[in-house]
Order: C-alpha cells, then structure tokens, then sequence
C-alpha cells in the first residue's frame, strides 16, 4: 500500500506539466474498463463528457479520466489521452473503430504562470504514456502543478494547493483511493484539528475565509478562478447509478476540508470509477470515499512547494 490511488487494482496514474507555466494534466487510465459516476457542486465547472456519466445512458465504462489545468482549454489535454489509448487498441469497440471513453474537468491556473501555456493534446498524451501503478509524486505535479489555494481575500494573497493522493484498505481486500487537485477559493483545513493548513496568506497571517464571510466581505476574485477536482476508484462492482451515488458522498471530503466548498467560484467536481469486484454496500463505499478524499486534499496541501512567490504550507514560518 502507497496510500494513493494506485493502490486500487486496475488503476495507473501518469503526470505531465509545465513546471514555468505552472500548470500540468493527470491521466488516471483504466485499461480493463471502470464502470464511473460523477458528481457536480460548484457553479463553475469545466468538464467533458459528463453526460454519459448519466445512469439513464447507454455506456457505462470509461477508459480513463482526465484531470487538467488551463482552464477550459486544458479540455484539449483529454484528446491526448484518447489518442494514447486508440493506439494500446483500448476503448468502446463500435466495429469500426475502439473509441477510448475519457470523462475530463479542469481547473483554473491561469494567472500564476504563463497563461499563454495550457495542458493540450500533446501533454495529455505525455501523461498517459508515463501512467504506471507505482507510486507517483504529488503537491507540484499533474494538474496540481499550477492549482491554488485561499483566494477569497483576493488572489494576490492566496497559497499553494497541488494534486494529492491517498487509500484505504477494507479487511476484504477491496481498496477504495482517490486523487484530487485541490484549488479552491476558500481555506484548506486539517478535519481533525481544524487548522487552517492553507488559505488566505495576507501580512504574515492565515486568514479564515469564513470569518471573512461574516464581516459581509464581499469576494472580488472572478467567477470560476478555482475549482477542486477529483476521482475516487474501488476494486468492487457498482451500477452506474451507485457510482453516482459515491460520488455525491465523496462531496463531504471537500465539505470537511474546504471552507467553503462548493461555491459560485467553484467548479468542484467528483467522478468515482469502480474497477469490478465483489459487491460491498454503496454506503460502506461512499462513507469511506469522504474520509479517504479528506485524506487526499491534506495530502495535496501538505505536499506542495511554494512557487512563484505564492508560499505553501510548509513553508509557513510555524513549520520551519
């Protein structure tokens, strides 16, 4: 066990990114097929293929997932990933062809690299071809590489997030993990304790995002500059509809870590995939699937390294 994602049998994970651009993509590939569900809170999403995800429609596997900065153009990096799969001979075989099916979200990074840069086909091919089931590097990496945190009293004072990644182990055998870039307006907090791991960073001081909220600040950062994004995967059997379902319990690991979470700023979004296996109850599933991406979310803050000048958690002076 890695405490990541690959950690679920069936699952690799690859990165690519930009370290100067400061953004990146993640490939999570399912080669054998995952039966997926996806789950969306914030009011400022950017994703691909979302409506398939849908139980009432025909196809219900996906071959891999995309998670990606950029923005809305960091959408292209998913085409990447299909065109590394057609060429492994992986996807819906309609006869013709074997379509790779690859549901994608982005996040928002544009303002803390270079904006002209953005995850395209080419770096999604690049993170598909290095996906393995080792263990991979978070915090800097992936579609973290260019992700923030705490923008809520305005970007300049906001800190490093990243991508992180952790898992559970069941005394079955079955192993439910997850993986998340974590770039939300608001405050990362540790779910234990309570404290503020990241967030607004103004003057030497971590500020509350949510005492914030109660002296009527009004936030002045745009609509859709954020966005937490993430996949929950379990070796185990679930309908379509019961990934859904997972997907929606997965949403308080973001509740429990994000203050606030699932804003108008936000385009917070969860796709959960199950590699087959035997059945285990959808809420043994979804309430550990909250815990373990609550897990990841720390992990992504406590992982990451400050760039740009933008400080991260562990260089705050009090963890020197």
């Amino acid at each position: 066990m890695h405490n990541q994602i690959i950690d679920v049998p069936g699952v690799k994970v690859g990165n690519a990114e930009n370290a100067h651009a400061l953004t990146g993509c993640t490939a999570i590939l399912f080669e054998g097929g995952a039966v997926a569900g996806v789950d969306v809170r914030g009011s400022a999403p950017g994703t691909r293929e979302t409506d398939l995800l849908n139980p009432v429609n025909l196809v219900d596997k996906v071959h891999a997932i995309c998670l990606s900065g950029g923005s809305a153009f960091g959408l292209d990096a998913a085409s990447g990933v299909m065109q590394y799969l057609e060429e492994q001979d992986i996807g819906l075989d309609v006869g013709v062809a074997k379509v790779p099916i690859v549901p994608a979200a982005v996040l928002f990074d544009l303002p803390y690299g270079d904006p002209k840069v953005r995850p395209d086909r080419q770096m999604g091919y690049e993170a598909a071809k290095s996906a393995e089931s080792e263990r991979f590097l978070t915090g800097n990496f992936g579609a973290g590489c260019g992700a923030t945190v705490g923008k809520l009293a305005g970007p300049a004072y906001c800190m490093k997030g990243g991508l992180g990644s952790a898992s559970l182990r069941l005394e079955n055998g079955v192993v439910i993990g997850a993986i998340v870039a974590v770039n939300p307006g608001g405050d990362v907090r540790d779910p234990g304790t309570g404290e503020i791991l990241a967030g607004p960073y103004k003057d030497g001081e971590l500020l509350d995002s949510i005492q914030l909220l109660q002296q009527n600040y009004r936030p002045t950062i745009p609509a859709g500059s954020n966005t937490t994004i993430g996949v929950v995967a379990v070796n185990a059997q679930l309908t379509k509809a019961e990934a859904t379902k997972v997907a929606q319990m997965a949403q308080d690991g973001y509740a429990r870590t994000i203050f606030p979470a699932h804003t108008m700023f936000d385009g917070d979004t969860i796709f959960v995939a199950a590699t087959g296996g035997e059945r285990v109850p959808v809420d043994v599933i979804g309430g550990l699937a909250a815990k373990v991406m609550a897990e990841a979310i720390v992990n992504a803050v406590k992982s990451a390294e400050s760039a740009t000048g933008i400080i991260a958690h562990k260089d705050l002076p009090k963890n020197q």
